[in-house]
């Protein structure tokens, strides 16, 4: 089963991250469980970028689903360009997509994938409504 990135979405980030010799495999490829990692690098890295990362003792992003298209095979040695789309927001989730290519070969997309984000109050382990910095972040972040 192939999930679908929509249309609709909107770029608000954008990082490399480089492969190393370490997340390939026996098959001589980048593993599979590395392409949630490459994710995970780039929503925190914009996360604190936007100047909200987690914060055990108060609120932030937790992770309710993800999701990757495996597509093309990465290999070592390289870089991937993973960049961040938000798409529809919730109260207190929106989803996020991201695109994989490698720096070199920046117009074929080797993986696609997401995440639905949740913003949650850790000590009560409860949700929380959007911070309206987020939202207007989300809005008006520039590319």
């Amino acid at each position: 089963m192939k999930l679908e990135i929509p249309e609709q979405k909107k770029l608000v980030h954008s990082v490399v991250v480089p492969i190393r010799w370490g997340d390939m495999d026996a098959m001589g490829h980048v593993n599979n469980t590395l392409y949630f990692r490459y994710m995970e690098i780039a929503r925190l890295d914009w996360f604190f970028q936007m100047g909200m990362p987690a914060d055990p003792k108060g609120e932030g992003p937790v992770i309710a689903n993800a999701f990757c298209n495996f597509i093309r095979q990465f290999e070592y040695p390289g870089d991937v360009l993973v960049r961040t789309y938000v798409g529809t927001l919730g109260r207190s989730s929106f989803d996020t997509f991201h695109e994989m290519l490698r720096t070199d070969d920046p117009d074929k997309v080797y993986a696609n994938g997401g995440a639905t984000v949740v913003w949650v109050d850790f000590p009560q382990q409860a949700s929380r409504p959007l911070p309206q910095a987020l939202r207007d972040q989300l809005a008006t972040r520039p590319v």
